[in-house]
């Protein structure tokens, strides 16, 4: 359940209160009676990277997803150019002399 900060107009009473989603706004001070408002503090969670956004996950205009797709594409091409080119030349001898 998510913890709300109060404070009063009144007597600038302070205080944290843990609430279920579905319980009314506190409204009335416990210490003076007066009128309460919600405070609103920063996120305690950041996501960074690429796939947290609904619009990561759509086509249509390049993203970094699809250059990072694009830039492991060329790598794999390159290693199968380099492992034909290899194959087909022939391999060094391997030398029979040991100390």
């Amino acid at each position: 359940m998510p913890t709300y900060s109060y404070a009063c107009t009144e007597c600038s009473n302070r205080f944290d209160i843990v609430q279920s989603f579905s319980d009314d706004t506190l409204t009335v001070c416990p210490e003076c009676s007066g009128k309460l408002r919600k405070l609103f503090n920063s996120v305690g969670i950041v996501f960074k990277g690429s796939g947290f956004y609904r619009t990561d996950s759509r086509g249509g205009s390049s993203t970094a997803s699809e250059a990072a797709s694009t830039k492991s594409d060329s790598t794999a091409a390159k290693s199968d150019s380099s492992s034909t080119a290899a194959a087909s030349s022939p391999a060094p001898a391997a030398s029979a002399a040991t100390s």
